[in-house]
């Protein structure tokens, strides 16, 4: 089969490999589509949870778990919908052929933080696409707890289905009062999702701040907020100053989800006294804010993280399947495995919405 690897950061290539084999509790996927996002260029860049080969032959990674261990360069590819291929022996509740997505977190079960259900916390945590096999290849074998069935869903939407698991974990990390007033900053595809899901769920009214362009566009279209605040990408200063005034008691909470340093810096002068502010975005690992403690301390502002899921899928699954979150428009792009750099030019022109790879169809054939 086909498949996408790096050889170290900024440098990829596709290779023929054996299809995957499954063991005993797995499944075997055949991708028909896999979507791109961020994270994707962070790991590019050699960020966020990415591992490379170095010249010796040892692998190193950004972050190494706590107990000494090196992850291992894999194939990128988080976001996968396709149709069950094989089944291994102590598989139950699938078919072959059935249309299915897979949670592209995996948690260790064991460590202290999982130990206290605290999975995203996991101290050995992996990630399809990230640090173990991923789904920009024509085939990937998953776990069976990890895999979840959809039946209306058009394969596009169907990768979207993790960027709104990752939206419901924010929802239950923000755990927002009924008829909150709710400022969002960031207009990605999972920033549309959640705010979808703030409106949903507690939030009477949704501004949603973001640069001008395509994204905040088809915010419009989706109706995904309320209202809508264009900023200058190059200098937004006089927008957020006219926000501030527009709202002099600020808002209950406050959702950061540009991976903006800057705009990070500056979120929390939007947040209420006693409100939230919840990190949201993929930041730069180089990223810095500087927030006054006793702004926080005297306010009672609570800040907020928020970082992959656990135990959302099945609510994102239902909620993208019952059509009550819009998605028409979100995928804009679909390119070939071998056309990966492609998409990534496409991905920082800031002309797309949310990209995806097809791994079985090629410019070369």
């Amino acid at each position: 089969m086909n498949a996408l690897y790096y050889t170290e950061a900024g440098q990829f290539e596709v290779r023929k490999v054996d299809i995957p084999q499954v063991n005993d509790d797995q499944i075997l996927i055949k991708v028909a589509l896999c979507g791109m996002c961020g994270t994707d260029m962070h790991i590019h860049e050699g960020e966020f949870i990415a591992t490379f080969p170095v010249s010796d032959g040892r692998r190193i990674a950004p972050h190494d778990s706590p107990n000494g261990d090196i992850r291992v360069p894999v194939n990128p590819g988080p976001r996968v919908i396709g149709t069950i291929e094989k089944l291994g022996k102590d598989v139950n509740g699938f078919t072959v052929g059935d249309r299915v997505v897979a949670d592209n977190g995996i948690s260790c079960g064991h460590c202290f933080y999982c130990r206290r259900r605290e999975s995203t916390l996991c101290e050995n945590f992996q990630g399809l696409g990230a640090n173990t096999a991923g789904a920009f290849a024509e085939y990937i074998a998953v776990h069976k707890k990890k895999v979840y069935k959809v039946h209306n869903l058009s394969d596009e939407a169907g990768t979207l289905i993790e960027p709104t698991a990752c939206a419901v974990h924010g929802l239950d990390q923000l755990n927002l009062g009924v008829g909150s007033d709710v400022l969002i900053f960031g207009s990605g595809p999972t920033g549309l999702m959640l705010a979808q899901l703030l409106k949903l769920n507690g939030a009477v009214r949704l501004v949603l701040a973001a640069p001008a362009g395509p994204k905040l566009d088809l915010a419009k279209k989706l109706e995904a907020a309320d209202e809508y605040i264009a900023l200058d990408r190059a200098n937004s200063a006089a927008q957020l100053e006219e926000l501030k005034k527009q709202n002099p008691y600020g808002f209950d909470a406050v959702v950061e989800a540009t991976g903006n340093e800057t705009i990070a810096n500056e979120s929390i002068n939007f947040v209420r006294r006693g409100g939230k502010l919840m990190i949201y975005g993929v930041y730069a690992e180089s990223a810095r804010v500087h927030w006054p403690p006793s702004k926080i301390f005297l306010e009672e502002i609570q800040i907020i993280g928020s970082y992959a899921s656990a135990y959302c899928f099945p609510r994102s699954v239902a909620y993208l399947d019952s059509g009550k979150l819009k998605t028409d428009g979100i995928i804009t792009h679909v390119f070939g495995i071998d056309e990966y750099q492609k998409a990534l030019d496409t991905m920082a022109s800031r002309q797309s919405i949310k990209i995806a790879i097809r791994p079985t169809l090629s410019s070369k054939e």
